[in-house]
């Protein structure tokens, strides 16, 4: 699979996002509330879809499921100005009940259709690069003769995501800051 730049300067933003949502300043694991106010603001955060794409899609965070893996993995490649619309995508995702107002609001924007694809091209990034971390932890462990998964257990949110999860995003996070110029968190 080839990323385009377009994408991986995306990834890391989206990301980025993502943490910025997750704690709030006492460490506390506030994403859902988070992304249910984004959600509320939604007429308004259409504005932002050009400028600042991942902004906006971290509002479908678990509102896609994606059944043709290989399209999406191809959709990666390409740049900006190459990707097709939401309608000719949306057959092989299917999406949660609770996004279809979104993905409305959305359409009725200028660019929506442009930037449903981008929110569902970084949606499945961030959920593959989840699933490959876990599975290589899975394979090291088993590799090792241990067994992490009980380490790991308590970074499982109740949104379903795999054990691990939140730590990988607040590692991710934590790079894109020094990456940045800022001194790492200890």
């Amino acid at each position: 699979m080839t990323i385009s730049p377009f994408f991986l300067n995306l990834r890391s933003a989206y990301q980025a996002e993502m943490d910025d949502l997750m704690f709030d300043s006492d460490g506390r694991d506030v994403l859902r509330h988070r992304l249910a106010d984004k959600r509320r603001q939604i007429a308004f955060l259409v504005q932002m879809m050009e400028l600042s794409p991942e902004m906006v899609a971290v509002v479908f965070h678990q509102g896609f499921v994606f059944r043709q893996t290989a399209a999406m993995d191809q959709l990666l490649g390409h740049e900006a100005d190459e990707l097709p619309g939401w309608r000719e995508v949306c057959g092989g995702i299917d999406t949660a009940p609770w996004a279809a107002e979104l993905v409305r609001v959305i359409l009725e924007a200028p660019g929506g259709e442009r930037f449903l694809t981008v929110a569902a091209c970084l949606h499945y990034m961030a959920g593959k690069a989840d699933a490959e971390a876990v599975q290589q932890r899975h394979d090291s462990a088993e590799d090792s003769g241990g067994n992490d998964d009980d380490q790991d257990e308590f970074d499982a949110d109740e949104e379903g995501d795999e054990p691990g999860d939140a730590r990988a995003r607040k590692e991710a996070g934590a790079d894109w800051l020094v990456d940045q110029g800022f001194d790492r968190k200890d």
